[in-house]
């Protein structure tokens, strides 16, 4: 399956989901989250035990596009926040294996994973603060991985945390040099599972921690309180087209 934004292939049980925008840093636009679901749709229905996300050319995922949010495109937050539940909550393993920068909605879809790889040019960073905003919708999926106060400190200090660190804080699982041998490695022994096994897992796991549930209403009206704020919208526009932040100049 090939649409605009992502590559699927999917053998033995094993889907291999690529986000296909390197252009633009595999940033996140509403034509990738519609292409996203179809293609958890299609892994669904296919019976895959594994999925593996990960990003074409030298980024992960570098957030949501700026510049389709600055030309007045919308993109829903609650098909994005339910698409991430989708990969934390769904009836297979959730890989996210992570080369380069992973900013904003990129740390959003790794830390939604149930299990997130990486190599050493990976860094997770979120930027939302400097231009008005915060990270409503990545933040319950963070906490979830790595606490509230991490998530919370991440958010205020808008650091990229490299991947060594990262991997200190629990973002990554496992930390390699060369991403596909450490994803090689991981396959050999999850390609074992079965999928009842994972669905039930996965279900009992959604049951007792419903943060997630929880949180949804709040991110997704504070979403898009900030990105109906005309002052953001100003942040966005004047970055997209002088590559300037509220503060310069």
């Amino acid at each position: 399956m090939n649409g605009e934004t992502v590559r699927l292939e999917i053998d033995k049980g094993i889907a291999r989901l690529r986000l296909d925008r390197p252009e633009a840093g595999n940033a996140i636009n509403a034509g990738m989250v519609a292409d996203l679901g179809a293609a958890l749709a299609r892994c669904e229905a296919e019976g895959a035990t594994i999925l593996v996300l990960e990003g074409s050319g030298d980024s992960f995922c570098a957030g949501g596009d700026f510049e389709a949010t600055a030309s007045g495109e919308t993109l829903d937050p609650a098909a994005l926040y339910d698409l991430w539940r989708r990969l934390a909550e769904g009836p297979f393993v959730s890989v996210a294996l992570v080369r380069g920068r992973a900013n904003a909605g990129g740390v959003g879809l790794a830390a939604a994973c149930d299990i997130v790889l990486a190599d050493r040019s990976a860094s997770f960073g979120l930027s939302e603060m400097l231009f008005g905003l915060f990270p409503a919708c990545v933040l319950p999926f963070l906490a979830r991985r790595i606490g509230a106060q991490k998530a919370h400190y991440m958010t205020l200090m808008t650091r990229p945390l490299p991947a060594e660190e990262a991997a200190s804080w629990g973002l990554v699982d496992a930390l390699g040099d060369e991403a596909e041998a450490l994803l090689r490695r991981h396959l050999q022994r999850l390609r074992h599972l079965g999928r009842p096994a994972i669905a039930r897992y996965k279900a009992h796991r959604a049951a007792t921690d419903d943060s997630l549930a929880r949180g949804r209403d709040a991110a997704l009206a504070a979403n898009r309180e900030m990105f109906a704020d005309p002052e953001v919208q100003r942040n966005i526009r004047r970055y997209v087209s002088e590559m300037k932040f509220p503060w310069e100049v």
